[in-house]
């Protein structure tokens, strides 16, 4: 009798239980499936209806198809506590390399250089693409900059979000990235940055208000060592008991590569911000404050920390949980950002792509 090789795949809910797929493929569907883990699932003999409904599906299939099989396999009166037919289908994905887990890479950590912020903007766009091509490890790198800046999101207004004439009076570029979400006040020193530079195999599964928390573990962590019981506020704010302390965004590339950023404020001139941002009052209102001003929790006042140690924190625990090495930017990978400055983000064609 033909021996098929056993597929071996994991995935804990974050909040929830671990859910493992043990299965085989054979003529290109899967065979001899067994979902087990330690959840919850009411009546027991639902878990022959899982394991059924998985079986003969397309190796290829995609996280929706498996779940929404593992579904329409399952009776109105089930019960799952602490797992979901999109746990399911990620632990299947993974037990077919199809998805990925954190221990499935080798993880670089790119420690901050100055660098004009478009130069970093553009940064992300390469390196999240080169991870995606496979030419580079998916990687961490920490941002700095010296020049004052407000970044606005891919799909804001530029006349919106910016008073242009508060922005010239006091020397504040202004450009856009490749992410959407809301502005940021960037001056040296006020805030903290990061990018991930991953493959979308790592989030395969996941939907988008998901893959937030799930990419930003690791950076509770590092608020827990530092004192802080920080949360995600969904979509994508990160907040503590004091209020928000930052936020974050995502662009998915086609050729499977992605980028997730994150800015901290850390020590912001609120004044400033409220003259060159045009925050709108309906915003304020939705988020519970009557001035942009209370909208601004500086990490220096809730850590006692100064900016570089806490930006070194955050480089030990991420080195520490994902067992990552020390990484840098090539130069051919600078090459390619400074010619997409020039051809992209330092022009006026996508500064007002939407005016």
């Amino acid at each position: 009798m033909e021996q098929h090789e056993r597929r071996h795949g994991e995935f804990k809910v974050m909040g929830g239980k671990l859910v493992v797929a043990d299965l085989s493929v054979v003529d290109g569907r899967l065979a001899d499936v067994s979902v087990n883990g330690d959840f919850f699932l009411e009546p027991d003999e639902a878990l022959e209806d899982i394991n059924a409904a998985l079986t003969g599906l397309a190796e290829d299939a995609s996280p929706e198809q498996i779940a929404g099989a593992v579904r329409a396999g399952l009776s109105d009166d089930v019960v799952l506590f602490g797992f979901s037919p999109e746990a399911i289908a990620t632990a299947v994905r993974r037990a077919l390399a199809r998805a990925t887990t954190w221990d499935d890479h080798v993880w670089e950590v790119i420690p901050p250089t100055v660098r004009p912020t478009v130069e970093n903007l553009a940064l992300d766009e390469v390196l999240a693409r080169e991870v995606g091509a496979g030419r580079r490890r998916p990687a961490l790198r920490l941002w700095d900059w010296d020049e004052p800046s407000v970044v606005i999101g891919s799909f804001q207004s530029l006349r919106n979000e910016v008073d242009a004439e508060g922005a010239r009076r006091h020397g504040i570029s202004v450009v856009r990235r490749v992410s959407g979400g809301g502005a940021m006040f960037m001056e040296a020193g006020n805030c903290i940055t990061y990018s991930l530079y991953l493959p979308q195999t790592l989030v395969d599964g996941l939907s988008f208000s998901e893959s937030y928390p799930f990419l930003d573990q690791w950076v509770m962590q590092a608020f827990q060592e530092m004192g802080l019981e920080a949360f995600y506020v969904p979509l994508n704010d990160i907040a503590t008991e004091h209020g928000k302390i930052g936020g974050a965004a995502q662009k998915r590339f086609a050729g499977g590569g992605m980028v997730h950023h994150v800015t901290m404020s850390y020590d912001i001139d609120a004044q400033k911000m409220t003259e060159v941002l045009r925050i709108g009052r309906e915003k304020l209102s939705d988020k519970g404050h009557r001035s942009a001003k209370k909208r601004v929790d500086p990490l220096r006042r809730q850590t006692g920390m100064a900016r570089a140690d806490v930006v070194d924190k955050l480089m030990e625990v991420f080195t520490g949980r994902y067992a990552a090495v020390p990484g840098a930017v090539g130069e051919d990978e600078l090459a390619a950002a400074r010619e997409l400055v020039g051809t992209k983000f330092g022009t006026q064609e996508w500064l007002t792509r939407v005016p």
